[in-house]
């Protein structure tokens, strides 16, 4: 308890001392070009007029990202955690606002990438050097993208073209564990034509991803290599009517403990897939219609010994999940009058999965796929945003017809007051809900689990209550929120009173995420510090217990000071006790600290280094699986 206060007490410290030093500050501001972001409205934005808790992370942060993984990156922003088991390139679950991990809509250039097989997100395939930028929308968002927007929505944007007439840009570095990067792109416009090109390739020797109390122990390093590629092309045909395409591919091969085996050096290959064809076109001076049909593939391949019949291995050790996401959208935005705008939308999803189901009941136990191999979504949007004065309003709402439950109606409402031209008092509700995926819904009965065709969605109501202050050289905000969700789909027992009975899943608990964030950052000249501390009660009422793998407590600071062409820099991370999801027990709080420096050699040329962990802290995100110690990675980046 007394570590718990004080952790809490010097985070609430460390938030407030950017506030407290606003006053101190004579320097004249540096005029700077305004963040905008789409994710939050649907609509192009600057984030300063965005009402809601929307963060933006850019460029400059995910290139000094080193051998870190995406989600490692997502976790330096406040309300996320994140967990993996065993490594940047095993399955990884990321806890927005403490909401499960397929509780969070994510988004790749605007398409979902939440697979229809398990909800989860492919995060473990991203790089964080394929990305140009990440948005992220913090509490449930339904009423703009529909299902699984519980938690928030995160929108992951890829290398894209530039104004410039050509832009190039080169990136290799090396760290710890073996551990390689090579990136590349191009990028331009000229005569109406818009064009980019990158692409990448990673590698790493790993480390060991289970220690000895892993039952799938297998003492060796767990490897992995990735590539990636992006393209886009665009053309102004005429003024204001544009046809662009955009393709990305990701793929990454990782090693993992989870085989009957233990010599077996068992693979997971997950590749992720997307592209689309979007028409924008300027109708009127108010109207603006956009056409774009968009596609993406979720594959992913385990690789373990052949022919286990105990374990469920298939003849040759191969094991096959797929989704296929087809999606047209219709958005027409149209300027009403000054401060003014309305989006309405009309979208049309199509899913397809695919897997490889063992049936534990046959011997040798037989494979099928799901009873059910496809669904679809037709959604209609309506977003509302309006300026008065001091007065701000965002208002939307939406019905999703889904092939599988019916309708589902979403809606949204948050209002902003400016207390003063640099303070302002928000208040929201917004609804949100999952459909359940065809795991839960249509899994073989395998002897251990099964499929409830009967489910319906999950849905929560959240509540926020914000009061942030902005300026040119200082920010700081609190935010309150409370969301409850309704027919958490939890499995249970057929019958409870059968040792070996067959779990199911259904619609019986209730959950709460609520809590309080804190965020501070503050400029003095050359020198920028960030705080941010998260209170957080995510808990099942039914059971009263804190929900696993997230913790209620976690304290973020950063500073960094630039002399001429050096820039240092310094992270802390430091996070309360958390349960395991597993084996229900206790897993210690821990604190990392991370350092990062880069010289500017010329102009263009720039050597960087990340050296995370410094103290080599042992840690557990997931019991019976190792995180890295310290390791550091150095990085020799051009830009044209």
């Amino acid at each position: 308890m007394k570590s718990r206060f004080v952790l809490r007490s010097a985070g609430l410290l460390a938030c407030l001392a950017p506030a407290w030093a606003w006053s101190q500050q004579t320097a004249a501001p540096v005029p700077q070009l305004d963040t905008v972001v789409v994710t939050a409205t649907r609509n192009v934005q600057p984030l300063k007029d965005v009402l809601g808790d929307v963060t933006v992370i850019g460029s400059e942060e995910l290139q000094s990202a080193g051998q870190s993984s995406l989600a490692e990156v997502l976790s330096h922003s406040h309300g996320i955690e994140y967990s993996n088991n065993g490594g940047p390139q095993t399955v990884t679950s990321l806890f927005v606002r403490g909401a499960n991990s397929n509780q969070t809509l994510v988004l790749v250039d605007g398409q979902r990438i939440n697979n229809a097989t398990n909800g989860l997100a492919a995060l473990n395939a991203l790089p964080a050097s394929s990305i140009d930028r990440v948005e992220i929308v913090r509490g449930a968002a339904s009423s703009l993208y529909g299902s699984d927007a519980i938690g928030g929505v995160i929108n992951v944007i890829t290398k894209r073209s530039t104004d410039k007439p050509l832009s190039a840009y080169t990136d290799v570095g090396f760290g710890t564990y073996g551990t390689s990067s090579y990136n590349a792109g191009l990028s331009g416009a000229s005569n109406g034509w818009t064009y980019s090109l990158s692409t990448g390739y990673q590698q790493s020797h790993g480390f060991d991803a289970t220690n000895k109390k892993n039952y799938y122990h297998n003492p060796d390093k767990d490897s992995y290599y990735q590539n990636n590629v992006a393209a886009s092309l665009g053309y102004e045909w005429l003024r204001g009517q544009t046809l662009s395409v955009q393709y990305y591919r990701t793929y990454v091969n990782g090693g993992y403990d989870m085989g009957s085996s233990p010599d077996f050096n068992d693979r997971s290959i997950q590749k992720l897939e997307t592209y689309s064809v979007t028409s924008t076109n300027r109708l009127t001076d108010f109207w603006t219609s956009t056409l774009r049909f968009g596609s993406s593939l979720d594959y992913n391949r385990s690789e373990n010994a052949p022919g286990d019949e105990v374990f469920g291995n298939t003849p040759d050790g191969r094991s096959v999940f797929r989704t296929r996401q087809n999606q047209f959208t219709w958005q027409n935005d149209l300027q009403l009058a000054a401060g003014q705008k309305l989006t309405l939308a009309y979208e049309h999803l199509e899913q397809r999965a695919a897997g490889d189901i063992g049936n534990f009941n046959d011997f040798p136990v037989s494979f099928d796929n799901y009873d059910e191999t496809r669904r679809h979504v037709n959604s209609f949007t309506g977003v509302y945003l309006g300026d008065f004065g001091r007065h701000h309003v965002q208002a939307s709402l939406r019905n999703d017809n889904n092939s599988q439950y019916g309708n589902r109606t979403t809606g949204g409402l948050t209002y902003g007051f400016d207390i003063t031209n640099k303070v302002r008092a928000t208040a929201g509700y917004n609804t949100g809900f999952r459909a359940p995926n065809f795991n839960e819904l249509y899994w073989r009965n395998d002897g251990g689990f099964q499929g409830n065709p009967n489910l319906r969605p999950e849905t929560s109501r959240n509540y926020e209550l914000g009061l942030r202050y902005q300026d040119d050289d200082a920010e700081a905000g609190i935010t309150y929120y409370h969301n409850s969700v309704k027919n958490l789909i939890i499995n249970q027992a057929i019958d409870s009173a059968d040792p070996f009975s067959v779990y199911q899943p259904y619609n019986i608990s209730h959950a709460v995420l609520e809590g309080v964030t804190l965020t501070g950052m503050r400029k003095f000249g050359d020198t920028r510090i960030r705080a941010s501390l998260d209170l957080s009660n995510p808990r099942n009422t039914d059971t009263h217990e804190q929900l696993p793998q997230r913790s209620d407590t976690v304290l973020r600071l950063s500073a960094d000071h630039r002399w001429g062409d050096f820039l240092l820099g310094g992270e802390a991370y430091l996070t309360e006790d958390r349960r395991d999801a597993m084996t229900g027990d206790k897993l210690g709080g821990y604190g990392l600290f991370n350092l990062l420096a880069s010289y500017d050699i010329t102009r263009n040329v720039q050597v960087s280094v990340r050296w995370n962990n410094v103290f080599d802290k042992k840690y557990t995100l997931v019991q019976g699986y190792r995180t890295p110690g310290s390791n550091a990675f150095v990085n020799l980046s051009w830009r044209m």
